[in-house]
């Protein structure tokens, strides 16, 4: 089934939630929209941030600087719970890549409802939460009381995430484990693992 129309209407949409971004310290410069799927940026030397990467005092300081100039301009980042989508740059400092999925919804027309308002600002609270959940896991020095209680409070999405979403994912690990070792073992010799 071709899908090259979802890769280009992706592209769109990173292409313009991206051009509403443009000037925030930490989102790398846009270049380009070539063709229909191709979207250049700005190269950030850097890595993604590590499980237990060792991150500055203001590392944390200048994510959230990130983040509230998003939502300022009505973006919904959306993946930050996927620590690979946070670099740490070269300098030290954090870069948000990939913001296929984020939204931007500015208050103009239909926007203006207040369902649609609703949406994006639970969007943006759960931005928050896996921010300071993130900050928690590699700098819980660095939490004031009002964040440490707001990160161990868990609302109703995240339970209910957690309570569906876990045991299918721990499902699907199990079962691509067991093809794995049914495929090494089909071939002999062949060091699958």
């Amino acid at each position: 089934m071709p899908l090259a129309w979802a890769g280009a209407y992706l592209e769109t949409r990173e292409y313009g939630v991206l051009q509403q971004a443009q000037g925030i310290p930490g989102v790398p410069r846009l270049v380009a929209l070539v063709g229909e799927n191709v979207l250049v940026r700005e190269f950030v030397p850097g890595h993604p941030l590590g499980r237990r990467e060792a991150v500055s005092d203001s590392f944390f300081e200048e994510l959230g600087a990130i983040l509230r100039a998003l939502h300022a301009r009505h973006i919904a980042y959306v993946d930050l719970n996927k620590r690979q989508n946070i670099l740490v740059g070269d300098d030290g400092r954090p870069y948000l890549i990939d913001f296929q999925i984020s939204l931007h919804l500015p208050p103009t027309g239909w926007r203006r409802a207040w369902p649609v308002r609703r949406i994006l600002a639970r969007f943006q609270q759960a931005d928050l939460y896996h921010y300071l959940k993130h900050k928690r896991r590699l700098r819980p020095d660095l939490l004031t009381p009002a964040e440490r209680a707001r990160v161990e409070r868990l609302g109703l999405w995240i339970r209910l995430h957690r309570l569906l979403a876990r045991p299918l994912t721990h499902l699907r690990r199990g079962i691509l484990a067991r093809l794995r070792t049914d495929e090494a073992e089909a071939v002999p010799g062949s060091g699958a693992k």
